[in-house]
């Protein structure tokens, strides 16, 4: 009572009271796990989710109302969609809905071992070329060479010198992409070794291979796997190129690109069958890339919210 009987007493003469400082630091606020980084990041959610469907329709495709989709049915060729052929068939009466199920397993095996392979072989190169001087200038030089030539012209030289198969144009497509990645990694590395704790590890007398791993390392995979979302989105991409000129998997590997090589000579009459295999490619890319830009602001500090 005393207290609230002194709060409401008039102030004395000439007595201000001072103005509430703005507070200086952000309120902690606590993360709340996978389900507050969803909600805080809803781009990864998105891309996420609909890259997990994509990958689920290619693991399951035999059990989604699918057949054969090499098999061949002259009598049915060019049917429009319907409740017996969702997606309609083709000149050769294959069944389109079966072929695009099929068809998610290359493109995402493509996408996917793509971006690991070149992630791998590109972290390794950009590592040591960033981190020992004398071969910084032999393996870039050589990673410039690479570079010159676009990729897709690579991959088709490359896939001229085999015979076209899916583990072809992987190793086509991941030679390609190396030297993206080698760079990325060799400008972190670049500035990760003139950090002051880089240094105290060089002056303690701790080896170059322990430095590399406990320093260098985990500072790079935050930008090399937002980097490895864009090579998988383009693998598929490029592998979608490849099999549409002829120059990638075999006509009888039900890929997205084979199908809409196989459907353009009929667009203007039968437009189905370039679509359905065109709107599969790109939701993929577009998943793919949605969670690329969703790690990348999550993993930017400059850019990350606070969840």
């Amino acid at each position: 009572m005393t207290d609230t009987i002194a709060t409401t007493q008039p102030l004395p003469a000439g007595l201000v009271i001072a103005p509430q400082l703005p507070e200086l630091l952000q309120p902690v606020r606590i993360r709340r796990g996978i389900i507050g980084f969803l909600r805080g990041h809803p781009t990864v959610a998105i891309g996420g989710a609909l890259l997990i469907v994509l990958i689920l329709i290619g693991i399951f495709a035999p059990y989604l109302g699918t057949v054969d989709p090499t098999a061949l049915a002259p009598a049915k060729r060019t049917r429009a969609p319907s409740a017996d052929f969702w997606f309609g068939t083709d000149v050769l009466g294959r069944d389109i809905y079966s072929r695009v199920l099929y068809g998610a397993r290359v493109s995402l095996t493509v996408g996917l071992s793509v971006a690991i392979f070149a992630s791998a072989a590109g972290l390794a190169i950009g590592v040591v070329s960033g981190f020992v001087r004398w071969a910084d200038g032999i393996l870039m030089r050589f990673m410039d060479g690479l570079m010159a030539i676009p990729p897709i012209l690579l991959a088709i030289a490359l896939m001229a010198l085999t015979r076209g198969s899916v583990g072809n144009v992987i190793l086509a497509i991941t030679i390609a992409e190396i030297p993206r990645v080698s760079r990325l990694v060799r400008s972190v590395v670049l500035s990760l070794r003139e950090q002051p704790y880089v240094d105290a590890a060089v002056a303690c007398g701790t080896r170059t291979p322990m430095i590399i791993l406990r320093h260098i390392l985990p500072n790079t995979l935050a930008p090399m796997l937002v980097q490895a979302t864009y090579i998988c989105a383009s693998a598929m991409i490029t592998e979608a190129i490849l099999s549409f000129i002829g120059a990638g998997t075999p006509p009888t590997v039900p890929s997205w690109g084979n199908i809409m090589a196989e459907g353009r000579a009929l667009w203007q009459v039968k437009p189905y069958i370039v679509f359905f295999p065109a709107a599969f490619l790109s939701v993929t890319v577009l998943a793919v890339n949605l969670l690329g830009d969703g790690l990348r602001d999550a993993l930017d500090p400059r850019m990350a919210k606070r969840l």
